[in-house]
């Protein structure tokens, strides 16, 4: 494999770096900057598409165990520069541009293993890192797949990346609008709650084993006014201690586990596949 050596901040593969991770892609069709030799590895278990990769002059030996294509572009920095373009407080001392997949509606109606779909919609949430916590727990727990509304922060923020710990190369995802995904959910039947503290169906009680979509809102203002009132529900967890409210990453990830739960534990003819409408 061979590597190209650079000196200049000012290379066209390392400006496209710098603005990859600055300014993260929302669409398809647009390069994302992942960093670390782990979230590379990541990638390529994933099957994604590495346009380029970058390493500080000294770390070659990085390039060993991640398995690159023979035509992946590697090209080899000072670490000062490399530095320079990378987004994290402490660089790590390789990087690398990758393809994000492209997925559709039916990538998350599908269904897995023969369940029925369970989608995440992120209605407005802010931290990338509780979008990346969000996501690999989506993916821990058995969800078809994720889907980003306007006002939400991009999946591929690097805080957000990182937290995801590479389920965001796997995971189905979606970036759309409010109407267009209201459309498709009741489309195919698909029951989607928000979550509420008061006035709201503790979860246990709720039939998770349907197709469901869980709408999480922003961290400060929940979910907004115009999705909560098209929903069919709102869902709640109950808890003893004295808090006022769960973080929106800690929620989620209760309210998937418990849905998973439950199909764990319900027959295969309970459990209601999309509609053929």
């Amino acid at each position: 494999m061979p590597v190209r050596i650079v000196q200049s901040k000012q290379n066209a593969r390392l400006k496209e770096l710098r603005r990859a991770l600055s300014k993260p892609p929302r669409g398809t069709g647009e390069l994302a900057g992942i960093e670390g030799p782990n979230l590379i590895r990541e990638a390529v278990r994933a099957n994604l598409t590495i346009s380029s990769v970058f390493v500080a002059q000294g770390s070659e030996h990085l390039l060993d165990d991640l398995f690159l294509l023979p035509e992946t572009e590697v090209l080899s920095v000072p670490p000062t520069t490399l530095n320079s373009a990378l987004a994290t407080e402490t660089p790590q001392p390789i990087a690398a541009l990758v393809e994000p997949r492209t997925w559709d509606w039916e990538h998350l109606l599908s269904g897995r293993r023969n369940t029925a779909p369970l989608i995440v919609v992120l209605a407005g949430l802010q931290d990338p890192g509780n979008v990346g916590t969000i996501l690999r727990s989506a993916e821990a727990f058995g969800a078809t797949g994720v889907v980003s509304l306007p006002g939400t922060v991009s999946v591929w923020n690097p805080k957000a990346v990182r937290a995801s710990a590479g389920s965001l190369f796997r995971l189905p995802m979606l970036t759309t609008t409010m109407e267009e995904c209201i459309l498709h959910l009741h489309n195919h039947d698909v029951t989607f709650w928000t979550t509420a503290v008061n006035r709201a169906r503790e979860a246990h009680r709720a039939d998770l084993t349907r197709p469901i979509a869980l709408i999480l809102g922003n961290e400060g203002n929940g979910v907004p006014q115009e999705i909560a009132a098209q929903a069919d529900g709102a869902l709640t967890i109950p808890y003893p201690g004295p808090v006022e409210s769960l973080n929106v990453a800690i929620a989620t990830s209760v309210l998937l586990y418990e849905a998973a739960r439950q199909r764990s534990t319900a027959p295969a003819s309970q459990q209601r596949t999309r509609s053929t409408r």
